[in-house]
């Protein structure tokens, strides 16, 4: 019955597209699945947005001082995480966006469907139960499985698949802000760094797509918004060279916090008791400071709107209000804290990401910069402004995304008064951090687990072959201890002309070409004096059964030969050539630009 219902479906989808091959050209089908795939993006946008609201309006409050057991939720949303994941999906590579640039670069842009709800239903639970970070990276993975998911029942090819991975992605930023450019700009930034221009009006159809949907559903309705009150001065420009060089120092302490954490908690193999601990931890760190339970936006906003008192009447240490140095004090200790917070909540095992984070602490950064300069009278700043401004410097710095932290606040704030300073911080905390590290800590990831290669695409592609897939085993072996006869014997049955010579154990001790034996084979006297070990030479090199493809085309370099053998634990197993190589990088291109 099940057969019969999906050959019945796959069959009114195959009616399906031979009529759009017949009435619909491929642009405009390009343009109709685009504006598909951000309708769905949209709608899983505000479907996480909505569930996580609730969660916190009828669950917890971020006022738990009314309800001091609201310190456990943290926890209880960690471990119910933990056993989410385990019901809903194998563990994913890593980060969301890593997740997603593999899929790119070593699935051509295929991504399995469950992939378009779990990460969404996971961490519903880990930011809705007080866990400090942000939804953003999990509707990433969202978006772009949808889209993958639906270019793939389309039937439709590599590169086209993940340009839906793109218009996914932008799909679900332009819905979650309201802010389509940002949306689109942050595609063509992280994911898609190598898309054309040809390609540009798909993702802003999928991009105005999403946004328009979550308009229609929820209004004005969106996680942080604010209207500029005041204009910048050219005057503080200097401070805002400054605060870009703190955003950019900044966002290198966090990204360092950030991994130890995350290698710290991977000693500890239990997942459960890797959440209850990072649980305990991030309870005792809210207790300490209540800005950091949750994503945060609500108490950075009640900060630029003068509310300051929100972020200190329900902390136990900080209860007595003081708008002075022992406020900025108190907003230090919460960025610290912050910072660890959202470090434990995702190295502990809980789903979701650093977007929101980052926008935190750079409106933490921000404002207290503007704080310290009018407290010391260096001069008088728009404390809101300098907020703005740090949100934007950080999120460049810790998401290498300069350009879609620069639209993003831009979108946010209704207008593009702020767009110098903006411009300025964003483009000095950027060159910071690239100064130290030119890779984004997504594509570091992917490198340390040796997922991904930097270079050019030859590179690229070469790294996807395994040795495995090469190895030639129809070269015929010969015992050490033989004699030439003996490999005479060999060679007449044999299409090949080399010969690997092996000990009593299997263990490679050599090479014999058909070229070193030509002479003498029909030498009768010779067949039966002459020993192998006396014809047999030492291989330039040998290749490892588990080598990169790197350091393989090194040694075929480096030897200026065109086979070489290949072991297992010293054990001979094959040989590798040069041109079964060249003929598979051949088929591994045809096959990315068609499938």
């Amino acid at each position: 019955m099940l057969k019969s219902s999906v050959r019945r479906i796959r069959s009114i989808v195959n009616r399906l597209l031979t009529l759009r091959k017949k009435y619909i050209s491929e642009r405009n089908f390009l343009f109709l699945v685009s504006a598909l795939v951000g309708i769905a993006a949209g709608l899983a946008a505000v479907t996480l947005k909505s569930a996580v609201h609730y969660i916190h309006h009828n669950f917890t409050s971020e006022a738990y001082d009314e309800n001091f057991y609201q310190l456990l939720y943290p926890i209880a949303g960690l471990i119910i995480t933990v056993i989410l994941a385990r019901i809903l999906y194998s563990p994913l590579l890593g980060h969301a966006i890593s997740d997603i640039l593999y899929s790119i670069a070593k699935k051509s842009s295929k991504m399995a469907p469950r992939k378009t709800y779990s990460s969404m239903i996971t961490s519903a639970f880990t930011v809705g139960f007080g866990g400090s970070a942000g939804l953003e990276s999990p509707v990433f993975l969202t978006g772009s499985a949808i889209g993958s998911n639906i270019a793939s029942s389309l039937n439709l090819p590599y590169q086209t698949r993940t340009l839906m991975i793109g218009c996914g992605t932008a799909g679900v930023i332009a819905a979650i802000f309201n802010a389509p450019i940002a949306g689109l700009i942050f595609s063509l930034e992280v994911i898609l760094t190598q898309v054309t221009l040809a390609n540009f009006i798909p993702l802003l159809i999928s991009s105005v797509s999403a946004t328009l949907v979550s308009i229609m559903l929820l209004g004005d309705e969106i996680l942080f918004s604010f209207r500029l009150d005041e204009a910048y001065s050219a005057y503080d420009i200097p401070f805002y060279i400054g605060l870009g060089l703190i955003c950019g120092v900044f966002s290198i302490g966090f990204s360092y916090i950030f991994h130890k954490t995350e290698h710290t908690f991977e000693k500890i193999k239990n997942k459960f008791l890797r959440a209850f601990v990072g649980g305990i931890i991030l309870s005792t760190l809210i207790f300490i400071c209540p800005p950091v339970y949750g994503e945060g936006y609500y108490s950075i906003l009640a900060l630029m709107i003068g509310q300051e008192e929100f972020l200190v009447n329900r902390s136990v240490l900080f209860s007595q209000f003081d708008t002075g140095w022992l406020f900025l004090v108190f907003l230090i200790i919460v960025l610290l804290a912050k910072a660890l917070a959202s470090a434990v909540t995702i190295g502990a095992g809980g789903s979701g990401g650093t977007f929101a984070p980052s926008m935190f602490l750079g409106g933490i950064t921000g404002f207290s910069f503007a704080r310290l300069v009018n407290l010391t009278g260096m001069a008088e700043v728009s404390e809101s402004n300098f907020a703005l401004v740090g949100m934007c410097g950080v999120l460049s710095g810790i998401q290498y995304a300069p350009l879609s932290a620069i639209f993003l606040i831009a979108e946010l704030t209704g207008g593009y008064t702020l767009f110098i300073p903006l411009m300025v911080a964003s483009a000095i905390a950027h060159i910071t951090v690239s100064y130290f590290n030119a890779d984004s800590p997504y594509v570091r990831f992917l490198i340390e687990k040796g997922e991904l290669v930097k270079g050019t695409e030859d590179e690229k592609v070469l790294h996807h072959l395994k040795i495995n897939q090469l190895i030639e085993t129809d070269l015929k072996p010969v015992q050490e201890d033989g004699l030439l006869d003996d490999l005479i014997t060999v060679i007449s049955t044999s299409k090949r002309n080399i010969f690997p010579v092996l000990n009593t154990k299997g263990k490679l001790v050599g090479i014999i070409t058909l070229d070193r034996v030509r002479e003498i084979m029909f030498d009768l006297k010779k067949r039966e004096t002459v020993s192998i070990k006396s014809l047999m030479n030492e291989p330039l090199e040998v290749i490892d059964v588990d080598e990169e493809m790197e350091e393989v085309m090194h040694k075929f370099e480096v030897t200026n030969v065109w086979n070489l053998p290949v072991v297992k634990e010293g054990k001979y197993v094959g040989f590798v050539s040069k041109s079964r190589i060249f003929g598979l990088y051949r088929e591994q291109l045809i096959r990315q630009n068609i499938t």
